[in-house]
């Protein structure tokens, strides 16, 4: 008997390793610095250029949203403050910069999935799943890394009754890239509002305004309007049907019908109405779950209804659909697996080398399709936010 329990404890306890939370950290210093010299040394890292030159153009106070092509291609779309982010990064050289910045990009991301109101295999798992799709944010030096971990950080701070904190989260993800400011969902769920709201009202002019100590405060003024102007024009350009952006359901049904001239507002004021509808049940609001599935829908949400959105902000999304996943109630029930699966191997890996490059080029990438589960699981948590009795399911918490 003893021979035969030896192979049964084994599995247990390579799980137990997977699951460790030191083990996971490696796996995401391994990505972070594995993606960044990779990228190095192929010269394929125009978006750290772009980033690096944000901190450079702000101390020599030229335009920050203006092609410079002999320096980069394409043009920056982050706004002022996140010229202080990048300077630590930006005053070094390009090899260890760019390593360094990947690897801040993943830690905030782990703390933030380290500090979710769920059991730490939970988190780990959700950490797990995540993991190649922040590899392929990663090979891009994509901010979207670390503003999904500010997300998830306003999320917990405002759980932990931390209000200023999330505050903070909320407002230098807003300040960097707009998508930051879907942080302000979770503000029903603050135990002390006003906290929140004077805290916030407090650090959003200091924060607005505090990348002057690089330049001046007409600069920081004047460089506000102009990343208004650029994100005016980057949105014009994403609604085609080639581009790399409109990875949305938008995207879908522009690059499906073969329609262009499709507008987004009628899916955004029916995403926003469907998306608010939860909300109404505000004898659920004291439930971990509840507030957990609206995590997940906030951070789903904010993908796929932008027509910005392209491979590497799906980070975002899949935090989102792994949190769904993690905190469904066990036995997880056939759909709910096969919803899961179908994302994993549309929205993630699709874009890899991992997916026939055929399907990928003929039907994924022109159609935007890897936006499909997402848009079926998001579809799914607003059903089940609307119908389930999250204080009566089990708790994903501890």
């Amino acid at each position: 008997m003893s021979s035969m329990s030896i192979p049964s404890k084994a599995p247990n306890r390579l799980v137990a390793f997977i699951l460790d939370k030191k083990v996971i950290l490696g796996l995401y210093l391994i990505a972070a610095v594995v993606s960044a010299t990779k990228q190095y040394l192929h010269g394929t890292y125009n978006n750290y250029k772009i980033f690096k030159h944000v901190f450079w153009h702000s101390i020599n106070h030229l335009n920050l949203y203006t092609e410079n092509p002999l320096l980069y291609l394409d043009s920056n779309h982050y706004g002022p403050f996140f010229a202080l982010l990048i300077a630590p990064f930006a005053l070094l050289p390009d090899a260890f910069g760019a390593v360094l910045w990947n690897v801040c990009n993943a830690l905030v991301l782990y703390w933030g999935i380290y500090n979710l109101p769920i059991k730490q295999k939970q988190q780990s798992w959700v950490a797990i799943i995540c993991l190649h799709e922040a590899l392929t944010a990663l090979l891009s030096f994509q901010f979207n890394v670390a503003l999904t971990g500010l997300i998830l950080l306003a999320f917990s701070f405002i759980y932990k009754q931390q209000e200023v904190k999330a505050a903070a989260m909320i407002i230098i993800g807003f300040l960097v890239k707009l998508y930051g400011i879907v942080g302000l969902a979770f503000f029903f769920f603050a135990k002390n509002k006003t906290k929140f709201v004077v805290g916030g009202l407090i650090l959003l002019p200091i924060l607005t305004f505090l990348p002057a100590v690089l330049s001046d405060l007409n600069f920081v003024w004047s460089s506000h309007i102009d990343w208004k102007e650029s994100l005016i024009y980057k949105n014009s350009l994403n609604a085609s049907l080639v581009s790399m952006q409109d990875i949305s359901v938008m995207g879908m049904v522009r690059r499906i019908s073969g329609d262009a001239s499709i507008p987004n507002t009628p899916f955004l004021l029916g995403g926003l109405a469907l998306f608010a509808l939860p909300y109404l049940r505000v004898s659920q609001y004291k439930s971990t779950d509840f507030q957990l599935m609206m995590l997940s829908s906030v951070l789903i949400f904010t993908v796929i209804f932008s027509s910005g959105s392209e491979s590497p902000t799906y980070i975002i999304a899949m935090l989102g659909v792994a949190i769904w996943f993690i905190i469904q109630p066990d036995p997880k029930k056939w759909w709910v697996i096969a919803l899961f699966v179908f994302a994993m191997l549309l929205t993630s890996f699709s874009p890899s080398d991992l997916f026939p490059r055929h399907i990928r080029r003929t039907y994924i990438m022109p159609y935007s399709l890897k936006a499909l589960p997402c848009v079926l699981v998001w579809l799914t948590i607003v059903y089940q936010m609307l119908t389930v009795d999250f204080r009566k399911s089990i708790p994903a918490h501890d």
